[in-house]
């Protein structure tokens, strides 16, 4: 079908539906007299009359009825198709990046990720691995992860997971081997595998609470790590002690490969927050990848 049929039998289609060539116009955003002009010409190419005009009514003659009734059907079906492929332009496409600590990809993303990647095909995630505090904006991420909601004040928070339970744990070879700590302060006698902390440089100090009093003790030991994978491997290989989350080495505990110590000392924090700029525009992408994985409310 040429272009001009075409045209020409969507004016029709709209004067028959309308019963009006001055509301019809209106519809078609063109003037009146350039419509009837348009239906003349369809009427004198196909060699029949489509349309009855009296001065107060435009009707369909039989051929007009015949032809609308064969043409509208396929009208909707187009309109239908361009819709649905509009629908497919609005899905969320791009690519979102997101820095976080090892164990987040573990306890936040891994569990969502493979149906958030399924749902929207169109949308690249990139998880860069930092347990330190990233500039987002300065290195260009989308948003970061951190315990807690407590972020600058032109940052928005959106918490991603539930509360996070620490635990010191080490195998049953190496616990054989050694006293069992009974207080936090007994791991400065024991071999614990420490974390350094990218930003500042310094060793993290593992956090206790007693009685609502929250704590800090450094411990010490022969090997520093920077993620928090290696150091449960290294727990398990009977190197020393470790403070990890009870989530990452609660299988490990019940298999009896770990044994948790000092279980009333260890805190609980917190959950998982992402934040982001509270300035910027989130693009669509985004905007999805937050609300698949924000946390619900039980």
């Amino acid at each position: 079908m040429r272009r001009d049929e075409f045209t020409e039998m969507r004016a029709f289609l709209e004067v028959a539906r309308e019963r009006s060539f001055t509301r019809a116009a209106g519809k078609l955003g063109v003037t009146r007299s350039a419509l009837s002009h348009t239906i003349r010409a369809l009427e004198e190419r196909l060699g029949v009359r489509l349309l009855s005009r009296t001065t107060r009514d435009v009707a369909p003659t039989a051929a007009g009825e015949r032809l609308m009734s064969n043409i509208e059907p396929l009208f909707q079906s187009i309109a239908a198709e361009i819709r649905a492929i509009g629908a497919l332009r609005d899905k969320p496409s791009g690519n979102v990046r997101i820095v976080c600590p090892d164990d987040a990809i573990e306890l936040v993303f891994r569990p969502k990720l493979s149906t958030f990647l399924r749902d929207f095909p169109d949308i690249s995630v990139e998880l860069i691995i930092d347990n330190g505090f990233t500039n987002i904006v300065e290195r260009q991420f989308d948003a970061g992860v951190r315990l807690g909601e407590a972020v600058a004040r032109d940052m928005v928070a959106v918490r991603i997971g539930p509360d996070v339970s620490y635990a010191v744990v080490g195998s049953p070879d190496y616990i054989a081997r050694h006293s069992i700590p009974r207080s936090p302060q007994d791991l400065m006698n024991h071999n614990c595998v420490n974390l350094r902390l990218p930003t500042s440089g310094a060793l993290y100090a593992w956090e206790f609470a007693e009685n609502g009093r929250e704590f800090s003790v450094r411990v010490d030991g022969q090997l520093t790590l920077n993620n928090i994978g290696p150091a449960i491997d290294a727990a398990l290989d009977g190197v020393g002690f470790t403070y990890a989350p009870k989530d990452l080495i609660g299988r490990y505990v019940e298999s009896g490969q770990l044994r948790e110590v000092l279980t009333d000392w260890c805190p609980t924090f917190q959950g998982y927050h992402l934040y982001y700029p509270s300035r910027r525009n989130p693009s669509p992408a985004f905007a999805a990848f937050v609300e698949a994985f924000k946390q619900r409310s039980r």
